[in-house]
């Protein structure tokens, strides 16, 4: 079975995360975040340390900092009961924001096109649990990682699909489209994966999710954190006790913006360094 190594995570993280706090709309961010002093030299809205600073990269908007994302990956991003943004990425990218004195805006849409969005420049970052892949590589830049993800399986109770090996033995298996996997299960069998015609691609990992609840797949392969959630939510389903793969986690940036690639390296190193990121996980994920 074709799996990623994942690489050392940072020393402040040590909690095994799988592949998305708190918005208040598409407009508008978590306010979770530190206040302390930018760690770039400026923004082309100019930085909170210091207004008069030269910019030392350019955004989208000036003063904002454009995320493009998928808020249906909990706890990464979400949507609250209210509408409004929240998760992991989302309460990140806000502090990030704010380190480099700027205001976060939370642009959603499916997960294929918040990728093509910082490839495009329609955006400033992407962030939804996004996997550092060397074909993504080629086309857009990627922060330091910021964590690790476990893709798993989700069965109903009762499956005879018990282990990885058994997915070779499912007529159709669910995947959230352009995750990686969707690319890992629509691969080839010679390359470890189950051929197109038994996996199906959905919107959503909730939908994949409802497609097994209904009868439609026999398993669906997805990250272990919003997996947790999916099975909470639908009685009769659970995880299997097994890893499909393991992989990275890290900010996609359009390819080439080195200097706003670099100042979001520097950002999220200082957050690290003072415990406000390993707060934000904690907020969302509880230690086993």
């Amino acid at each position: 079975m074709k799996k990623i190594l994942a690489l050392a995570m940072a020393a402040a993280m040590t909690l095994s995360l799988a592949a998305c706090g708190g918005g208040n709309n598409s407009a508008s961010s978590a306010p979770a975040a530190s206040s302390n002093p930018p760690a770039a030299s400026g923004s082309q809205g100019g930085s909170s340390a210091d207004a008069s600073t030269p910019a030392s990269f350019t955004t989208v908007e000036p003063g904002k900092l454009h995320m493009s994302t998928n808020a249906a990956f909990p706890p990464y991003e979400m949507l609250t009961a209210a509408g409004d943004f929240e998760g992991i990425d989302v309460e990140v990218a806000d502090a990030i924001a704010q380190k480099l004195g700027l205001e976060l805006v939370v642009d959603d849409m499916g997960f294929d096109a918040a990728l093509t969005a910082v490839q495009t420049g329609k955006s400033d970052i992407a962030m939804a649990g996004i996997t550092v892949r060397p074909d993504r590589a080629e086309v857009m830049d990627f922060s330091d990682s910021y964590a690790t993800g476990i893709q798993v399986i989700i069965v109903k109770e009762g499956s005879p699909i018990e282990t990885v090996d058994d997915l070779a033995n499912a007529e159709m298996i669910g995947c959230q489209e352009a995750t990686t996997g969707y690319i890992y299960c629509s691969d080839t069998p010679e390359n470890g994966g189950y051929g197109e015609e038994h996996v199906t691609a959905y919107e959503t990992g909730a939908v994949a999710v409802m497609a097994l609840v209904n009868g439609q797949v026999d398993a669906v392969v997805i990250d272990n954190e919003p997996a947790k959630s999916y099975v909470a939510q639908n009685p009769g389903l659970k995880i299997l006790d097994t890893e499909f793969a393991v992989e990275d986690y890290a900010i996609a940036v359009g390819k080439g913006n080195t200097e706003l690639l670099n100042a979001i390296n520097a950002a999220m190193a200082e957050l690290k360094a003072d415990g406000t990121f390993q707060q934000i996980v904690d907020k969302y994920i509880t230690a086993d």
